[in-house]
């Protein structure tokens, strides 16, 4: 019973099932200790795709996910990975291999201080640098990435300590995780005392409802008080699509119900979102006579951006299931005729804004074809890609839990959504499980289709393809005078015959009138497959707010889009990055 060994039974004891991950010198005796194990190890062909894929995984189910990588630059390329786990509050666990304790600072082959390099990204960082350590690292390393506010925690593992002797230590047990203290009764009551006086109120949802097991109770929470609901990114889905309430996701491609509600609000319930400034806009603009109650169980949030008049720390669930009742008590009181009016209001804007799928032309609609698809699967997880067609996804899919939708948030990784499918697959094999992504995103880790042939993992990837970087097109024409720089892909490779030469079924798509019949044939096809849309590389997403501007100054299309380019509402800072 060596540390490897050791490790490969403390992991499954932590209910540990897959695993994501690509060998070398640093980790082969871990490696030796998976052979013959129960554990099931997805070989990866990119060790980012191995970070990608355990992210998939742990977001699409809530529990941890776990990749493992050599030292060097194994340990390097996880970086990304480990980094949107920790923007978007993703449970990871992460093993690297590392040269012998005896050459680490000697510049040995293949040694990285991965531990420092890694340092602002995870929530804890360990090195075993003695056998009699790793009970508690490996405790700790999955206490700590459960706990809280979750995220990914790194342990770095000498290759000497991995083949020394453990079998002096007693089998894993896991530690309990630290339970989220319920909020305090005093913020609790300056909640309720906002939402008395309050006329024109907007419920806006994030992430942070998933990662709180408050989906349920959140939604309790809406339909009793009957407050209009707006939805960050992360947070699609906790109020199904298509409820009368949910007014949709608000920030610089939300819908106009959503950001005018927003502007004109007179009280903003925060619960589990941060202020992102892709919600917001221009910060100082952000619904400016809104009071705010601030939901949330990492402290660091409440205040960090927007200053709350009641800032509720602790538990969301156990917050909303205090606040249900007492809250719904008001829509009947003083201010009942004016909310119900405001809510009237709020819907109205939502049917005279409702998007549009009937777009003239031969040539395909991408916002048809997702919102067709969402219908066609409906409790499909869905892993995007970044760009133009995440945000399509975000807009006109209809999402019916967060766990459905996985997507890279807050660091906007390319490449992230086809890993992050098999992530999602592994985690139940009979999911559905569909990958969209774009012709720039794609090719970032096009090597995991091997991934999904190898595995036979039955994921369907619509692959939206205009032959070129269409968000940075788009901003490139919005605000920068049309000088196209570095996003011509119109030597993009036949996406079918690479498909192909993976032995993945391909088909192709470029009409309109044949979009049905290519969805169809899509989800009808066994294993893994890839639908190729081609798409006009003209096609914009629309609203969207300028840099620099509020959430009310939304451009809606061509003729808003001319008028920024000519007039004063060029944004003030050009060189503002794309989403």
């Amino acid at each position: 019973m060596n540390s490897a060994r050791w490790l490969v039974q403390a992991l499954k004891a932590e209910g540990v099932d897959t695993l994501f991950g690509y060998p070398g010198g640093a980790i082969m005796p871990f490696y030796d200790a998976l052979h013959g194990s129960d554990l099931k190890h997805v070989l990866v062909r990119h060790e980012q795709g191995a970070a990608f894929a355990a992210n998939g995984y742990a977001r699409a189910s809530g529990r941890v996910g776990v990749c493992v990588a050599t030292s060097g630059p194994g340990a390097s390329n996880l970086v990304t990975g480990i980094a949107d786990s920790m923007l978007d509050s993703v449970p990871m666990v992460v093993v690297t291999g590392q040269v012998a304790t005896g050459l680490m600072g000697t510049d040995a082959f293949q040694e990285l201080d991965v531990f420092s390099m890694t340092m602002s990204i995870v929530k804890h960082s360990f090195i075993v640098r003695r056998v009699e350590d790793l009970p508690d690292v490996v405790g700790e390393a999955f206490r700590i990435a459960r706990s809280g506010r979750p995220g990914p925690v790194l342990i770095d593992f000498p290759k000497d300590v991995q083949v020394g002797d453990a079998s002096a230590l007693a089998p894993h047990v896991p530690r309990p995780v630290d339970e989220v203290p319920a909020p305090a009764d005093a913020s609790l009551h300056e909640a309720l005392a906002l939402m008395s006086q309050a006329r024109q109120p907007v419920v806006y949802g994030g992430g942070g409802i998933a990662l709180g097991d408050a989906v349920e109770v959140f939604r309790d929470f809406v339909n009793a008080t009957r407050i209009p609901t707006v939805l960050t990114l992360k947070g699609l889905g906790a109020l199904p699509a298509g409820h009368p309430l949910n007014l949709g996701m608000l920030g610089m491609h939300g819908s106009h119900a959503a950001n005018l509600a927003v502007q004109e609000s007179d009280l903003l319930i925060v619960v589990g979102a941060r202020f992102d400034d892709r919600a917001t806009g221009k910060l100082a603009e952000f619904a400016p006579h809104a009071r705010v109650i601030h939901m949330d169980p990492d402290a660091c949030e409440i205040g960090k951006l927007r200053q709350a008049d009641a800032g509720v720390k602790g538990n969301i669930s156990t917050t909303l299931k205090a606040l249900t009742l007492p809250a719904a008590a008001h829509v009947h009181g003083r201010h009942a005729v004016p909310r119900r009016q405001w809510l009237e209001t709020c819907q109205q804007r939502a049917r005279e804004h409702a998007a549009r799928y009937d777009a003239p032309g031969d040539s395909v609609y991408a916002p048809a074809l997702l919102k067709r698809l969402s219908e066609i699967a409906p409790g499909a997880i869905v892993s995007c890609d970044v760009g133009q067609h995440q945000m399509w996804v975000a807009q006109h899919w209809r999402f019916k839990h967060p766990r459905q939708h996985l997507t890279s948030g807050a660091l906007g990784a390319m490449g992230f959504g086809l890993p992050a499918a098999l992530g999602a697959q592994m985690q139940d094999p009979d999911a559905c499980v569909v990958c969209v992504s774009g012709d720039g995103s794609f090719l970032m880790n096009v090597q995991e289709l091997a991934t999904a042939a190898r595995y036979r993992l039955p994921v369907k990837i619509v692959l939206l393809d205009n032959q070129a970087l269409g968000m940075v097109r788009q901003w490139q024409e919005l605000f920068f005078d049309r000088r196209y720089s570095e996003i011509d892909l119109s030597d993009n490779p036949d996406f079918g015959a690479l498909a192909s030469a993976f032995g993945i079924q391909a088909l192709h798509v470029d009409r309109a009138d044949a979009v049905e019949d290519a969805l169809q044939a899509l989800m009808a096809t066994p294993g893994p497959a890839l639908l190729h849309v081609a798409i006009d590389q003209q096609a914009n997403v629309w609203p969207l707010v300028p840099p620099n501007h509020n959430n009310a100054q939304m451009l809606d299309g061509e003729a808003s889009a001319d008028a920024v380019a000519t007039s004063q509402a060029r944004p003030v800072n050009p060189n503002a990055l794309p989403a």
